[in-house]
Protein backbone atom coordinates (compact mmCIF):
# COMPACT_ATOMS: atom_id res chain seq x y z
CA UNK A 1 0.00 0.00 0.00
CA UNK A 2 3.03 2.82 -0.87
CA UNK A 3 0.27 4.99 -2.71
CA UNK A 4 -2.09 4.74 0.69
CA UNK A 5 -2.37 8.41 0.42
CA UNK A 6 -1.96 9.41 -3.14
CA UNK A 7 -5.18 10.94 -4.54
CA UNK A 8 -5.08 9.85 -8.58
CA UNK A 9 -7.39 11.00 -11.48
CA UNK A 10 -7.13 8.69 -15.31
CA UNK A 11 -9.15 10.07 -18.26
CA UNK A 12 -9.96 7.56 -20.86
CA UNK A 13 -10.31 4.44 -16.99
CA UNK A 14 -12.86 2.31 -19.59
CA UNK A 15 -10.46 0.26 -21.38
CA UNK A 16 -7.30 -0.60 -22.32
CA UNK A 17 -4.05 1.17 -20.17
CA UNK A 18 -6.85 3.75 -18.72
CA UNK A 19 -8.37 0.58 -16.93
CA UNK A 20 -5.13 -0.71 -16.23
CA UNK A 21 -3.76 2.31 -14.50
CA UNK A 22 -6.72 2.58 -12.21
CA UNK A 23 -6.87 -1.16 -11.47
CA UNK A 24 -2.87 -0.64 -10.70
CA UNK A 25 -3.15 2.47 -8.86
CA UNK A 26 -5.74 1.27 -6.87
CA UNK A 27 -4.16 -2.06 -5.70
CA UNK A 28 -1.11 -0.08 -4.77
CA UNK A 29 -3.58 2.18 -2.15
CA UNK A 30 -4.38 5.42 -4.00
CA UNK A 31 -7.53 6.88 -4.11
CA UNK A 32 -8.39 7.00 -7.89
CA UNK A 33 -10.88 8.87 -9.41
CA UNK A 34 -11.82 7.76 -13.19
CA UNK A 35 -13.70 8.87 -15.92
CA UNK A 36 -15.13 7.45 -19.16
CA UNK A 37 -17.07 9.27 -21.80
CA UNK A 38 -20.35 7.63 -20.13
CA UNK A 39 -20.54 6.97 -16.37
CA UNK A 40 -21.78 3.22 -16.82
CA UNK A 41 -18.31 2.91 -18.80
CA UNK A 42 -16.44 4.16 -16.19
CA UNK A 43 -18.34 2.31 -13.37
CA UNK A 44 -17.56 -0.97 -15.13
CA UNK A 45 -13.97 -0.18 -14.33
CA UNK A 46 -14.82 -0.02 -10.69
CA UNK A 47 -17.01 -3.09 -10.65
CA UNK A 48 -14.39 -5.72 -12.48
CA UNK A 49 -11.82 -4.27 -9.44
CA UNK A 50 -11.16 -7.17 -6.95
CA UNK A 51 -11.08 -6.74 -3.18
CA UNK A 52 -10.88 -3.87 -1.46
CA UNK A 53 -9.25 -1.83 -3.93
CA UNK A 54 -12.94 -1.84 -5.82
CA UNK A 55 -13.58 0.72 -2.96
CA UNK A 56 -11.13 3.46 -3.82
CA UNK A 57 -12.00 4.00 -7.45
CA UNK A 58 -14.29 6.56 -8.08
CA UNK A 59 -16.39 6.58 -11.38
CA UNK A 60 -17.42 9.56 -13.11
CA UNK A 61 -18.74 10.62 -17.07
CA UNK A 62 -16.65 13.16 -18.91
CA UNK A 63 -16.62 13.56 -22.69
CA UNK A 64 -13.15 15.58 -23.11
CA UNK A 65 -14.39 17.31 -26.23
CA UNK A 66 -17.19 18.80 -23.82
CA UNK A 67 -15.59 22.40 -22.09
CA UNK A 68 -18.88 21.63 -19.44
CA UNK A 69 -18.53 18.54 -18.74
CA UNK A 70 -14.39 18.90 -17.72
CA UNK A 71 -15.46 21.81 -15.76
CA UNK A 72 -17.82 19.37 -13.68
CA UNK A 73 -15.56 16.38 -13.49
CA UNK A 74 -12.81 18.76 -12.10
CA UNK A 75 -15.70 19.98 -9.29
CA UNK A 76 -17.40 16.64 -8.56
CA UNK A 77 -13.74 15.27 -7.91
CA UNK A 78 -13.01 19.01 -5.67
CA UNK A 79 -16.10 17.77 -3.45
CA UNK A 80 -14.33 14.61 -2.51
CA UNK A 81 -10.71 15.22 -2.03
CA UNK A 82 -8.96 19.00 -0.57
CA UNK A 83 -6.32 17.83 -3.44
CA UNK A 84 -4.76 15.72 -7.01
CA UNK A 85 -1.49 14.26 -6.59
CA UNK A 86 -1.39 12.78 -9.96
CA UNK A 87 -3.31 13.76 -12.94
CA UNK A 88 -2.81 11.46 -15.82
CA UNK A 89 -4.33 12.47 -19.23
CA UNK A 90 -4.82 9.15 -20.99
CA UNK A 91 -8.29 9.55 -22.62
CA UNK A 92 -7.87 9.93 -26.45
CA UNK A 93 -10.56 10.13 -29.66
CA UNK A 94 -9.58 7.35 -31.81
CA UNK A 95 -10.70 8.27 -35.74
CA UNK A 96 -9.77 5.30 -38.05
CA UNK A 97 -9.03 5.64 -41.60
CA UNK A 98 -5.68 7.03 -43.56
CA UNK A 99 -7.85 9.02 -46.12
CA UNK A 100 -8.47 12.89 -45.00
CA UNK A 101 -11.55 13.33 -47.40
CA UNK A 102 -13.14 10.27 -45.58
CA UNK A 103 -13.97 11.67 -41.95
CA UNK A 104 -16.27 14.11 -41.57
CA UNK A 105 -15.88 17.33 -39.93
CA UNK A 106 -17.46 16.37 -37.05
CA UNK A 107 -15.16 13.39 -36.20
CA UNK A 108 -12.28 15.77 -37.54
CA UNK A 109 -13.14 18.48 -34.72
CA UNK A 110 -14.20 16.11 -32.38
CA UNK A 111 -10.99 13.88 -32.23
CA UNK A 112 -8.94 16.78 -32.03
CA UNK A 113 -10.95 18.67 -29.35
CA UNK A 114 -10.85 15.62 -27.04
CA UNK A 115 -7.55 15.16 -27.69
CA UNK A 116 -5.98 17.95 -27.38
CA UNK A 117 -8.44 20.72 -26.63
CA UNK A 118 -9.49 17.78 -23.21
CA UNK A 119 -5.66 17.60 -22.29
CA UNK A 120 -5.55 21.67 -21.58
CA UNK A 121 -8.78 22.24 -20.05
CA UNK A 122 -8.24 18.98 -17.43
CA UNK A 123 -4.89 20.85 -16.67
CA UNK A 124 -6.60 24.26 -16.47
CA UNK A 125 -9.16 22.73 -14.39
CA UNK A 126 -7.51 20.49 -12.15
CA UNK A 127 -4.80 22.78 -10.97
CA UNK A 128 -6.04 24.38 -8.48
CA UNK A 129 -6.76 20.89 -6.81
CA UNK A 130 -3.12 20.07 -8.45
CA UNK A 131 -1.59 23.24 -6.41
CA UNK A 132 -3.12 21.45 -3.44
CA UNK A 133 -0.78 18.67 -3.06
CA UNK A 134 3.01 18.59 -1.85
CA UNK A 135 4.10 16.11 -4.67
CA UNK A 136 1.49 17.44 -7.91
CA UNK A 137 2.47 15.52 -11.11
CA UNK A 138 0.97 15.34 -14.72
CA UNK A 139 1.62 12.46 -16.79
CA UNK A 140 0.51 12.72 -20.78
CA UNK A 141 0.28 9.77 -22.90
CA UNK A 142 1.45 10.97 -26.40
CA UNK A 143 1.97 8.24 -28.87
CA UNK A 144 5.64 7.25 -30.72
CA UNK A 145 5.98 7.07 -34.75
CA UNK A 146 9.29 5.33 -36.21
CA UNK A 147 11.29 6.27 -38.77
CA UNK A 148 9.02 6.09 -41.92
CA UNK A 149 6.17 7.71 -39.74
CA UNK A 150 4.31 5.70 -39.23
CA UNK A 151 3.02 4.21 -35.63
CA UNK A 152 2.45 0.60 -34.93
CA UNK A 153 0.83 2.03 -31.56
CA UNK A 154 -1.96 3.90 -33.79
CA UNK A 155 -2.28 2.12 -36.91
CA UNK A 156 -3.63 3.39 -39.56
CA UNK A 157 -5.32 6.73 -37.52
CA UNK A 158 -6.21 9.13 -39.15
CA UNK A 159 -4.59 12.52 -39.81
CA UNK A 160 -6.82 14.34 -37.56
CA UNK A 161 -5.73 12.16 -34.74
CA UNK A 162 -1.59 12.86 -35.74
CA UNK A 163 -2.90 16.07 -35.10
CA UNK A 164 -4.29 16.01 -31.98
CA UNK A 165 -1.40 13.54 -30.67
CA UNK A 166 1.22 16.51 -31.69
CA UNK A 167 -0.36 19.49 -30.03
CA UNK A 168 -1.13 17.28 -27.40
CA UNK A 169 3.19 17.02 -26.99
CA UNK A 170 3.72 20.56 -27.88
CA UNK A 171 1.37 21.34 -24.70
CA UNK A 172 3.05 19.23 -22.32
CA UNK A 173 6.35 20.34 -23.21
CA UNK A 174 5.84 24.08 -22.49
CA UNK A 175 3.73 22.86 -19.74
CA UNK A 176 6.60 21.73 -18.24
CA UNK A 177 8.80 24.44 -18.17
CA UNK A 178 6.47 26.59 -17.05
CA UNK A 179 4.62 24.73 -14.37
CA UNK A 180 7.99 23.34 -12.96
CA UNK A 181 9.14 26.74 -10.65
CA UNK A 182 5.68 25.87 -9.00
CA UNK A 183 6.76 22.99 -8.21
CA UNK A 184 4.31 20.56 -10.72
CA UNK A 185 5.79 18.26 -12.41
CA UNK A 186 4.86 17.09 -16.13
CA UNK A 187 6.23 14.13 -17.96
CA UNK A 188 4.82 12.25 -20.90
CA UNK A 189 5.41 8.95 -22.25
CA UNK A 190 5.78 7.87 -26.16
CA UNK A 191 5.48 4.20 -26.46
CA UNK A 192 5.18 2.53 -29.12
CA UNK A 193 2.58 -0.31 -29.72
CA UNK A 194 2.20 -1.94 -26.56
CA UNK A 195 0.22 -5.20 -25.08
CA UNK A 196 -3.17 -4.03 -23.57
CA UNK A 197 -4.17 -7.16 -21.27
CA UNK A 198 -5.58 -7.00 -18.46
CA UNK A 199 -4.13 -6.07 -15.08
CA UNK A 200 -5.51 -9.43 -13.12
CA UNK A 201 -3.61 -11.64 -16.09
CA UNK A 202 -0.49 -13.60 -14.86
CA UNK A 203 2.36 -10.79 -16.38
CA UNK A 204 0.37 -8.16 -14.57
CA UNK A 205 1.63 -9.56 -11.00
CA UNK A 206 5.01 -9.61 -11.89
CA UNK A 207 5.30 -13.62 -12.82
CA UNK A 208 7.64 -13.01 -15.70
CA UNK A 209 10.67 -11.13 -14.05
CA UNK A 210 12.71 -11.80 -16.40
CA UNK A 211 10.59 -9.02 -18.77
CA UNK A 212 9.53 -9.78 -21.97
CA UNK A 213 10.46 -12.03 -24.68
CA UNK A 214 12.45 -10.50 -27.80
CA UNK A 215 9.15 -11.14 -29.68
CA UNK A 216 6.48 -9.45 -27.92
CA UNK A 217 5.32 -6.08 -27.64
CA UNK A 218 6.23 -3.89 -24.35
CA UNK A 219 4.10 -4.57 -21.61
CA UNK A 220 1.18 -2.38 -19.96
CA UNK A 221 2.86 -3.24 -16.66
CA UNK A 222 6.05 -1.94 -17.58
CA UNK A 223 4.58 1.62 -18.46
CA UNK A 224 3.04 1.09 -15.06
CA UNK A 225 6.05 0.68 -13.70
CA UNK A 226 7.33 3.51 -15.47
CA UNK A 227 4.92 6.05 -14.01
CA UNK A 228 5.00 4.98 -10.75
CA UNK A 229 9.02 5.02 -11.13
CA UNK A 230 8.50 8.48 -12.11
CA UNK A 231 6.04 9.55 -9.37
CA UNK A 232 8.68 7.89 -6.40
CA UNK A 233 11.29 10.20 -7.36
CA UNK A 234 12.40 13.23 -5.35
CA UNK A 235 10.50 16.52 -6.33
CA UNK A 236 14.19 18.07 -7.20
CA UNK A 237 13.70 15.07 -10.15
CA UNK A 238 12.56 16.07 -13.25
CA UNK A 239 11.51 13.32 -15.62
CA UNK A 240 10.13 15.41 -18.87
CA UNK A 241 9.52 12.43 -21.03
CA UNK A 242 9.70 8.45 -21.51
CA UNK A 243 10.58 7.44 -25.00
CA UNK A 244 10.49 3.90 -26.16
CA UNK A 245 11.68 2.57 -29.65
CA UNK A 246 9.37 0.50 -31.83
CA UNK A 247 10.79 -3.29 -31.73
Amino acid sequence: MKFENLRVVVTGASRYFGRALAVGFAHLGAEVYVSARTVEAAERTRTEVMGSARDRIHAFGCDLSRPVEIREFAARVGERTDRVDLLVNNGARWLDGMDLEAASDAEIVETIESTAGGTVLMVKHFLPLLRGSLRPDIVNMVAVRDAEGASAAAGAAHEAFWAAKSAQAGFADILSRRLRPSGVRVFSLFPPDFSTSDPRFAEWDGSNPDGIAPDEKLTTQALFECIVYAVEQPRDCFIRSFHFEPR
